[in-house]
């Protein structure tokens, strides 16, 4: 089961250096633990907090045979510029495509990035594979609910088993409301792993 952890320093308590330096330590712990990919994704972030951010992230992952990749959310001249190994997107139509970053990686001589795409719907999915993305976040697949009411509707496992259909070959990730409880169910549906921002935190 391929493990796709999103970072959000806003789960850890304190100021804006106690979050930072959380995150670290929760980062350096998925390096070790040799989860397969961390999208940094702390988009309110000024561009040199982020740079730092990666920096350390590469660093610890730099230091151990772990197989863990770093992508960059939405910002491919960060990731250019710290040598991460590929970006996250978003489906919006103002959006970079996967080919548009690679051609911005071939242009600093960098290697090929790992690129993946965020999905909501089919149409979303049919739209990444052709546009050949190395993997897909499908969400939501399961309710988020919050003080008992729910906040974001679940599209559910038939939809998922739908998305990974469609997206065929490219990876599927479920995202969205998943648990190590219901993980087996995704898995069961053809997709490849589970994301999650406080599915991995804390453990």
């Amino acid at each position: 089961m391929l493990r796709y952890a999103i970072t959000s320093r806003a789960l850890y308590p304190g100021d804006e250096r106690q979050q930072q330096a959380a995150l670290l330590r929760q980062a350096s712990r998925w390096v070790a633990d040799g989860i397969d990919l961390i999208q940094l994704r702390e988009k309110d972030l000024p561009a040199a907090n982020i740079v730092a951010l990666a920096r350390e992230i590469l660093l610890a992952i730099a230091m151990t045979t772990s197989p863990t990749k770093l992508l960059i959310n939405s910002r491919p001249d960060i990731a250019i510029a710290t040598a991460a190994h590929g970006v996250h997107l978003t489906a919006a139509p103002d959006e970079l495509t996967p080919a548009q970053v690679r051609s911005l990686y071939a242009a600093a001589n960098r290697p090929a990035p790992i690129i993946t795409l965020s999905c909501h719907t089919l149409e979303d999915v049919l739209r990444a594979r052709a546009n050949q993305a190395d993997a897909i976040l499908f969400a939501p697949v399961f309710e988020k609910i919050i003080a008992g009411q729910t906040i974001t509707p679940g599209q559910g496992i038939d939809r998922l088993r739908a998305a990974c259909r469609a997206a065929s070959p490219i990876p599927v990730y479920a995202l969205g409301g998943v648990t190590f409880e219901n993980a087996a169910a995704c898995l069961d549906t053809g997709a490849a792993g589970i994301a999650g921002i406080r599915l991995f935190h804390n453990t």
